[in-house]
């Protein structure tokens, strides 16, 4: 049953991931599992073990921190849902990388995700504009990156939850994923 695509939000260790984990393992037969972090210190490496033994092999890991698009496409080739963990590490990413116009990237995003008419697409990103006004300008253009991230996916997407303490909330759509 394809229910459309759907953008989980919420804060750091919130349970999103493993709420979009939980989805995906329910709507796919052959799910995939996209992972956007790059391994840099062993704090990371321990978030992402972490990651790779609760998900196990339920999923086909593709590790990709710059083409998200790309790899989107090949993955639905062969793959029913395609799970991305997690769009502010993307976003993050690209940031940093000068081969890679910002803009660009998010647009090739929207039209991929349209495209994916076939395949549901569970994306995980973080809110992070509830907080604190960031006091440098680079933290504070990236808050406002992922927020009008979010804003345009969250017209694409047909289910938006935002998670807090482990627990769904709907912003859009009905909860037939979740029951």
């Amino acid at each position: 049953m394809n229910t459309g695509h759907i953008l989980i939000l919420g804060g750091a260790r919130s349970g999103k991931s493993l709420l979009g984990e939980k989805i995906a393992t329910r709507l796919g037969e052959n799910p995939a599992y996209i992972a956007t972090a790059q391994n840099g210190d062993s704090e990371m490496g321990k978030r992402i073990s972490e990651h790779q033994r609760r998900r196990g092999g339920q999923f086909t890991t593709y590790e990709e921190p710059i083409d998200l698009s790309g790899t989107l496409i090949r993955a639905a080739k062969t793959h029913d849902t395609i799970l991305v963990d997690c769009l502010t590490l993307w976003l993050s990413n690209i940031g940093f990388t000068e081969d890679v116009e910002q803009n660009v990237a998010i647009e090739t995003l929207k039209d991929t995700l349209q495209s994916l008419q076939n395949n549901q697409v569970v994306l995980i990103s973080n809110e992070v504009g509830q907080g604190i006004v960031p006091d440098n300008v680079l933290a504070r253009k990236f808050r406002d990156d992922a927020g009008r991230l979010h804003q345009e996916l969250g017209q694409i997407c047909t289910h938006v939850y935002m998670v807090i303490a482990g627990l769904p909330m709907v912003l859009k759509g009905n909860r037939p994923e979740l029951d």
